[in-house]
């Protein structure tokens, strides 16, 4: 395995995990993650809007490194020629 093959997938890998955990964190219909976080530390309504919008912030954005990671993984192995 070459250096670009190792570090493309530690990026793709973190930023699936991460990705996965900071949507859990997200507030759906009901209460969520989020909403239980924010009443532990803010009490006010503009806290929770807050948090929120940096929960967005970062989601999007490993869903966007996580996106970029995948395509340079298939542009520089296409089918499977990863060899062992």
């Amino acid at each position: 395995m070459n250096a670009l093959l190792i570090v493309m997938l530690i990026i793709w890998a973190i930023s699936g995990v991460g990705l996965i955990v900071f949507v859990m964190l997200h507030s759906g219909k009901g209460t969520g993650l989020s909403d239980m976080i924010a009443s532990s530390l803010y009490s006010t309504q503009t806290g929770t809007n807050i948090i929120e919008k940096n929960l967005d912030r970062i989601t999007i954005a490993l869903a966007i490194v996580f996106m970029l990671s995948l395509l340079v993984l298939m542009i520089i192995y296409p089918q499977g020629t990863i060899v062992r």
